[in-house]
């Protein structure tokens, strides 16, 4: 069962990087593919209501549900997977295995912190144009990519989890004691010290930029207004939001420690992702703003 539910979960990263790698193939054959994966990538201000596209799309503000779905599939993740390792603790002398376990807690724990924000910043930090829409199929993507996400940072263990939840449901839960079920997080290795780190810088970032892309559309006035964004990492690059989320990935990537293929996956699907969308988004901004700063790249400083 474990080898199933981790091929398939990589599987299914590995078919949506897939369309993604073959559209960066700068071949005059592939045009085609590569503006119908592009189109899908669009939303927004990206995709306008003359676009003959617009009967395939949601409204944008639809972007909630995938932090909702994301808040809940974690805090559940979570939760089993935090008393699977608080019970597994004592019963078992395998310090590698009790090591995969609580990185995988750890990873959570990250993850829920990520999530949590998103879903409060989608209602209360930005205010979406009654105008702005998003691709169906684009939208099916995000409610795909914050389900595999979380589990992608637990699958090795799932199984084990899964077993036990099930076994709880006919013994008596183990008693729970806050200091215990902490303490084998404070001894994780430098891996995970300096991955969550990373995290940390890539989520502050994120958050400050967010905050500034907020704060252009305070007032109804400004619903169907486009401003050019300043402040932070908006300096450097036109879609520094996205960057930071490739940071704060990098960041898990490091404190999984880097050897699971699946986190590997998670972490290209997200960098192809977001570079096809900042790529969109310069393109936008050029063609909207004759002023646009000429020395703001997509998403990589001094690169792309």
């Amino acid at each position: 069962m474990e080898l199933g539910i981790v091929w398939l979960v990589r599987v299914a990263w590995i078919a949506a990087i897939l369309p993604m790698l073959i559209a960066s193939i700068p071949n005059s054959k592939l045009t085609s593919f590569h503006q119908l994966v592009l189109g899908f990538a669009r939303r927004g201000k990206i995709l306008q209501p003359s676009s003959s596209s617009q009967k395939w799309t949601l409204p944008q503000k639809h972007f909630a549900h995938f932090y909702v779905l994301g808040v809940a599939w974690t805090t559940l993740l979570l939760a089993a997977t935090w008393m699977y390792a608080f019970k597994m603790t004592p019963l078992t002398s395998d310090e590698f295995h009790l090591s995969k376990v609580w990185r995988a807690v750890f990873l959570l724990v990250l993850m829920e912190i990520q999530v949590l924000r998103r879903l409060m910043e989608s209602f209360y930090v930005f205010k979406y144009s009654p105008s702005a829409r998003m691709n169906i199929l684009g939208y099916l993507t995000g409610l795909f990519f914050y389900t595999a996400a979380p589990l992608s940072l637990c699958v090795n263990i799932a199984p084990e989890v899964v077993t036990f939840a099930g076994n709880s449901r006919t013994s008596s839960a183990p008693e729970f004691d806050l200091l215990s079920s902490l303490s084998p997080l404070m001894k994780l290795g430098w891996c995970q010290l300096i991955g969550a780190a990373v995290f940390l810088w890539g989520w502050l970032h994120q958050r400050r930029c967010h905050a500034i892309l907020g704060s252009l559309r305070e007032s109804p006035s400004q619903a169907r207004e486009y401003i050019i964004p300043h402040g932070d990492w908006f300096e450097i690059v036109s879609s520094p939001h996205y960057l930071a989320e490739i940071v704060l990935y990098a960041g898990l990537l490091i404190a999984s420690g880097g050897t699971d293929v699946t986190i590997w996956l998670l972490f290209g699907f997200v960098v192809g992702n977001l570079t096809l969308a900042a790529g969109e988004t310069h393109r936008w901004y050029l063609r909207k703003f004759e002023n646009y700063p000429a020395n703001r790249n997509a998403i990589f400083p001094f690169a792309y």
